[in-house]
């Protein structure tokens, strides 16, 4: 189903902007309290297609889950775009040290010379 996010019917419950706010609550505070930072960081945004629905999946779920419970998941993978956002920011992150941006711009010059 086309949206914003992944989910389709499982996310039929959200109607406005207060509702998505309300919904987003629950993971960014796990976030907060695993990593100790004030705000989740970009992190939701970038891979939430597919973060909110594993940090939110214990509301649905009745009890711990066990191997039978996710080893259909196994093999799964993350979305194309969720992927490429991933490498961008990797490539981001790079441009804006002072020493690992000459190994970058380096690298991206030799790529663009075997190109030619």
């Amino acid at each position: 189903m086309a949206g914003l996010f992944a989910g389709g019917e499982a996310l039929a419950f959200l109607q406005d902007n207060l509702d998505l706010e309300r919904w987003f609550r629950l993971p960014k505070g796990h976030e907060r309290r695993i990593h100790g930072h004030k705000h989740a960081g970009v992190r939701i945004v970038q891979e939430g297609a597919t973060l909110v629905l594993a940090l939110d999946a214990h509301v649905a779920h009745p009890g711990p889950f066990t191997a039978a419970d996710l080893s259909p998941y196994q093999k799964a993978t993350a979305p194309a775009c969720q992927a490429e956002a991933i490498h961008r920011r990797k490539i981001m992150r790079k441009a804006r040290s002072k020493k690992k941006r000459k190994l970058l711009l380096d690298n991206l010059e030799r790529r663009y010379l075997n190109s030619v």
